[in-house]
């Protein structure tokens, strides 16, 4: 089957699954642009958090960055009703192998037949979960950062996305005050996160074996690349049960075992996940 570039995308409504960390704040960027966002989680809660969200922080992200009143922003649990006639999705759900691979079949058999099916997926490929895919040629990874303090997006192809979508959005992008890059070949971690594997992982040991508390790899870090953000604050950011997700999906990779588990587990088993549930390595979040 082949695969035709979506039309009148201007017109049309982007569809976030996911109204987690990222998934409301890839919303919220792509919100400036007055399109109809539409947030799917399977929690419905989580979806009215997200839109919440995105009009809290919505002024000041136009503000900063430019932009014109809201379109449409909407919350729901119902997949074909928030995937209907939208021209981009976006997953962002949990680090997931299994269930990124029914997500996207799903994705394939309920979307418009021109819809892009993108995937935040930090470490997992997008050709690791379009078996069930009809048209591969419309999937790829769109890899956020932590948007909208980092407005980097990676793009990479699944070895079978038509080329004409990574150009399409490497145009559009930009109109949201999102900063993509293109990933030449397929890559693990893709660009930034394959150096950032071996810094976390270097930190998490550096931790686990007793030779430094979090507090002071960070302050050696943002001393030594003057940097505003150390190792351990990031990861508090990111999540600590995601960051254990990729850990154990790199090391399975590689054939070694993930020797930070047992420390992060321990954090994960308190419920301190870092930002979101209030504590994590640091216990200083309102």
């Amino acid at each position: 089957m082949t695969f035709t570039l979506p039309a009148n995308i201007a017109g049309r409504p982007i569809t976030v699954l996911g109204g987690g960390t990222l998934g409301r704040r890839i919303a919220l960027m792509l919100s400036l642009q007055g399109a109809e966002v539409r947030i799917f989680d399977t929690n419905v809660a989580v979806a009215q958090a997200a839109v919440n969200y995105i009009a809290a922080e919505r002024p000041a992200a136009v503000e900063e960055f430019g932009g014109v009143p809201a379109g449409r922003i909407t919350a729901g649990d119902n997949l074909p009703s928030a995937l209907s006639d939208a021209w981009l999705v976006i997953e962002a759900v949990p680090e997931k192998l299994e269930l990124k691979q029914k997500i996207f079949a799903d994705l394939d058999r309920l979307a418009a037949p021109d819809t892009v099916l993108a995937s935040n997926s930090s470490s997992f490929a997008s050709s690791e979960f379009i078996g069930g895919v009809g048209t591969p040629e419309r999937v790829l990874n769109m890899h956020f950062y932590m948007p909208p303090a980092v407005r980097s997006v990676e793009l990479m192809s699944s070895g079978r996305t038509e080329p004409a979508i990574l150009d399409l959005l490497m145009g559009e992008l930009p109109k949201y005050a999102l900063a993509p890059h293109l990933v030449r070949k397929e890559s693990t971690g893709f660009i930034f996160n394959r150096v950032w594997a071996a810094i976390k992982r270097e930190s998490l040991l550096v931790v686990a074996e007793g030779v430094a508390d979090p507090e002071d790899v960070d302050a050696l870090f943002l001393d030594v690349f003057k940097s505003n953000t150390g190792p351990f604050r990031f990861m508090d950011q990111v999540g600590l049960d995601v960051v254990l997700d990729i850990e154990n999906h790199y090391c399975q990779l590689a054939g070694m075992e993930n020797k930070s588990a047992p420390l992060l587990q321990r954090y994960i088993d308190k419920g301190w996940l870092g930002v979101k549930s209030g504590r994590g390595f640091y216990s200083d979040y309102a």
